[in-house]
């Protein structure tokens, strides 16, 4: 197994840093010092051919609150046709394609990626309790299919999981599955925990006052749901890098145990002029308030992390 202890903890890093000294878990970014250190590639394999992104519900979900994700994984691959407004979670979603062109340009293979949004498996009667470990979240992940797969494991508000909050909003890694037609197959997984009433000011910031640092007021969230619009910039955040590092040695920079790859080299930048304790210039929805940088099917808005572009290693954002 290879389990990368990647981390979207976001404010308590992130902001302490904001009043010392760049480290390995932020950036200070402005539009004049975007630069990180390069980003290198390690000769691993990414994530290619068709993958479908299927959805393990742990404890009590809404449907609604269902809905907010599973239209997220929709709009990864979404036609113009059914995301009308730009900028889009597709168009973000493109800019993974520069770490594939850069790997591909010698034989000039053309990147070769399609996400689809698989099954979705509910687990509301919390068959491994309320409080689980590493191996019980593996477990779960395993409940998806094991080929061709990324299986993202979502935690619900009143469940706790080793490191929640403390050192991490997420994780990302890949396990060796059971045989099928007499072969395993290595599958990749996801772990996100909603952190609405653990740690939102660590997990589900700009959408909730950050626990350190400047005090700034919250931005509204777009679907309006401050638990699960943060575990959507959660999701985005490893599922980019699940694909440009799927087994620990694609693209990342730092040391492999805990590398900064594709999102989490630029955590909380979402748009221009993004500091600590300010996720840079948004696009505001006139209505609601509810500010965004990316629209989805089913109209739905949502905020997406800066992703490095690869021949730059500096953060791009799509506003």
């Amino acid at each position: 197994m290879v389990s990368l202890a990647y981390t979207s903890f976001l404010l308590s890093l992130f902001l302490t840093i904001s009043l010392l000294h760049p480290s390995s878990a932020a950036r200070k970014l402005t539009e004049s010092d975007q630069q990180l250190q390069v980003f290198k590639y390690h000769k691993g394999p990414l994530l290619m051919g068709k993958i479908s992104v299927n959805l393990i519900w742990y404890g009590k979900f809404k449907p609604s609150q269902r809905a907010i994700i599973s239209d997220f994984i929709t709009s990864l691959s979404s036609s113009p046709k059914s995301t009308s407004s730009q900028p889009s979670v597709a168009t973000w979603w493109k800019a993974t394609e520069k770490y594939y062109h850069l790997i591909n340009s010698k034989n000039n293979k053309s990147p070769n990626l399609g996400l689809s949004l698989g099954t979705q498996i509910l687990d509301e009667n919390y068959s491994l309790g309320k409080s689980l470990t590493n191996y019980q979240i593996i477990n779960l992940a395993s409940k998806g299919a094991q080929k061709n797969a990324i299986n993202i494991v979502l935690t619900s508000a009143d469940v706790t999981v080793d490191g929640f909050c403390s050192s991490r909003c997420g994780t990302h890694g890949s396990f060796t599955g059971a045989r099928i037609n007499g072969k395993r197959y290595k599958f990749a997984y996801i772990w996100v925990g909603n952190s609405e009433t653990q740690c939102p000011g660590q997990c589900a910031w700009p959408f909730h006052q950050p626990i350190y640092g400047p005090q700034n007021p919250a931005l509204v969230a777009p679907n309006n749901d401050v638990g699960l619009d943060g575990m959507v910039i959660n999701v985005a955040s490893l599922l980019a890098g699940t694909a440009t590092n799927p087994f620990g040695n694609g693209y990342f920079q730092g040391p492999k145990e805990a590398p900064l790859e594709a999102a989490s080299a630029c955590t909380g930048v979402y748009g221009k002029g993004a500091y600590p304790g300010y996720a840079g210039n948004l696009l505001v929805d006139p209505t609601t308030g509810a500010s965004y940088n990316a629209n989805g099917v089913n109209s739905r808005k949502y905020l997406v992390p800066a992703l490095v572009d690869p021949k730059t290693s500096m953060c791009f954002t799509i506003v």
